[in-house]
């Protein structure tokens, strides 16, 4: 069996905040595992027995042990890395059009337009090739 590369070595300090963080139950989930994770593995158990006990995934638990032994606090090891923004789907002239359609009448046999017709009336007018009555939706409530 390999050695360790990263051994985690909790601080009675670290052990009591991580309880608390635990009991209080005022954390995101993925969090609150990770804190699982870490108190898990100091208390001596092998990385396959705590993804068992936590439903998570081996690589789960063993980029957590590395997150931490390579952190400066024990908060930065517990949260995420930022992720970048996804790129917008409507540009403002997108926006325009679709704010233009959603104000004009709507399409025969229909009293009002939905979402998803105005997300296939952008598809049809080939100003985007897939969208979702979701981002329509958030689209047209941020504009007023």
């Amino acid at each position: 069996m390999s050695q360790k590369r990263y051994i985690v070595d909790l601080t009675d300090v670290e052990v009591d905040e991580l309880k608390t963080m635990l009991s209080s139950g005022n954390h995101s989930a993925r969090k609150l595992t990770r804190a699982r994770i870490l108190l898990q593995v100091h208390q001596g158990k092998t990385d396959r027995e705590v993804a068992r006990n936590l439903g998570v995934d081996l690589s789960t638990v063993e980029r957590t042990r590395e997150k931490f032994v390579s952190s400066t606090s024990l908060s930065e090891a517990l949260s995420e890395r930022p992720r970048p923004p996804k790129p917008r789907k409507l540009d403002s002239k997108a926006e325009a059009l679709l704010v233009a359609t959603a104000c004009s009448d709507a399409p025969d046999g229909r009293s009002k337009w939905t979402m998803q017709l105005l997300a296939n009336r952008l598809v049809a007018l080939q100003v985007v090739d897939s969208i979702s009555d979701e981002t329509v939706r958030q689209t047209l409530k941020k504009t007023t």
